[in-house]
């Protein structure tokens, strides 16, 4: 899809996630468009995707998107989220008439900057069973090791650290141990965080895996993306953004402070 002028400058960028990993897509870019308006969505009632049937993701994620983008009129929606848009992106795209951006495993560029040539890859369970991250691997890794790991527990840490709350350390140990077990992991130097929440602890991740072992993940490449698409359009914020929750409630209110810190002043239930 080409670059095209926006008709209407405040038309918001739309970030759509399970839950708050998305905001790590955000920080980016916001770094590449600190102009845009933006509305976050997170589908917190339908957390956690990872444990969801494919079925049942595409459903969920088709059907908030249709209904979002026609009350939100958005110019762009990215789903900040490997496993709806390794399960739904094709489904999304035929229904939506906006650009759509989705978020993959960054696998292609982690076996750029592999030299042991084993690369780790954490994500969700429904991520990394997907036939898509098999094409990943097969098209740009294939004379390299991939060893991947579900990880479900990172993505509550992940949204209970945003929440201001304490974290068991063992958790990430737990992670890093279980893609060392596995044959030829204790020459893992590249680690592909294939879940939004993931770079949100990344710090945590760094000190369990220890010294040589790098990380990487998809924000950068989706911010160029963004960029790209909306070349030449203008901006216009009319409101302050706003931060979009599928369920309300104490956790919501707990997780305001993160949320103001990316610029998302406003938060409401869908």
């Amino acid at each position: 899809m080409t670059p095209s002028p926006s008709p209407d400058p405040a038309a918001p960028l739309l970030l759509f996630d399970s839950g708050v990993g998305g905001l790590s897509v955000l920080a980016k870019v916001r770094k590449a468009l600190p102009q845009a308006p933006v509305i976050y969505v997170a589908d917190n009632a339908g957390l956690p995707y990872g444990d969801k049937t494919e079925a049942q993701i595409a459903a969920r994620v088709s059907g908030l998107l249709g209904r979002l983008t026609e009350r939100l009129r958005p110019r762009l929606v990215c789903i900040a989220c490997n496993t709806a848009s390794t399960i739904a992106l094709a489904a999304v795209r035929e229904v939506l008439e906006v650009p759509i951006v989705g978020t993959v495993p960054a696998i292609k560029p982690a076996a750029a900057m592999t030299r042991t040539g084993v690369i780790g890859l954490l994500g969700t369970k429904a991520t990394i069973r997907q036939a898509y991250v098999d094409r990943l691997e097969a098209e740009f890794a294939h004379d390299k090791l991939l060893l991947r790991h579900g990880a479900p527990e990172l993505v509550a840490a992940a949204e209970a650290k945003l929440r201001g709350e304490s974290v068991d350390e063992a958790i990430y140990a737990q992670a890093a141990q279980a893609l060392r077990d596995q044959p030829g992991g204790d020459r893992i130097d590249t680690v592909v965080l294939a879940c939004t929440h993931f770079p949100l602890v990344q710090e945590e991740l760094d000190r369990a895996f220890g010294r040589g072992v790098r990380f990487i993940d998809g924000s950068d490449g989706i911010a160029r993306r963004i960029a790209y698409l909306t070349e030449g359009q203008q901006w216009q914020r009319d409101k302050p953004d706003l931060a979009l929750f599928t369920r309300g409630g104490d956790d919501v209110d707990s997780l305001r402070p993160a949320l103001a810190a990316q610029g998302l002043e406003r938060v409401e239930t869908f």
